[in-house]
């Protein structure tokens, strides 16, 4: 499945121009990944704030498929917008988000993993190596 990524709000707490806080979102896009998804990050960023949110990802060792363009899509529509099965987006609609009192709302990710029928808890213990893979 390819799955469409907001960055700010989505993968790290909005702080733009600059790369938000974590909000916990490596886990399960790495999940994602070694499941066979495929992740297009679909952004507002352009230039060199959009190379920044593909550098936040791969140092976090998170592979992308396509940044602002969803790769092969030309082969059959002439149509600019990322193409996805599955888009998560912090203003979109029914994304589940959580607020820190502090700044503006951010994806919930661990109502994320839930939905996936993932336990977020066992991906933070994989991803700190405490427990085996599943």
């Amino acid at each position: 499945m390819i799955i469409g990524l907001d960055f700010d709000g989505t993968c790290v707490k909005h702080a733009y121009p600059k790369i938000g806080e974590d909000i916990g979102a490596v886990p399960v896009l790495k999940e994602f990944v070694r499941r066979g998804h495929k992740l297009v990050l679909n952004s507002m960023r352009s230039g060199q704030l959009l190379d920044d949110a593909v550098q936040w990802f791969n140092d976090n060792g998170i592979e992308l498929y396509g940044a602002n363009h969803t790769p092969g899509q030309e082969s059959w529509t002439e149509s600019t917008k990322v193409y996805a099965q599955i888009y998560i987006d912090d203003a979109a609609l029914g994304c589940p988000t959580t607020y820190d009192g502090v700044n503006r709302p951010f994806v919930d990710w661990r109502i994320i993993a839930q939905a996936f029928g993932y336990d977020y808890n066992k991906l933070i213990n994989y991803e700190s190596g405490t427990i085996e893979n599943q």
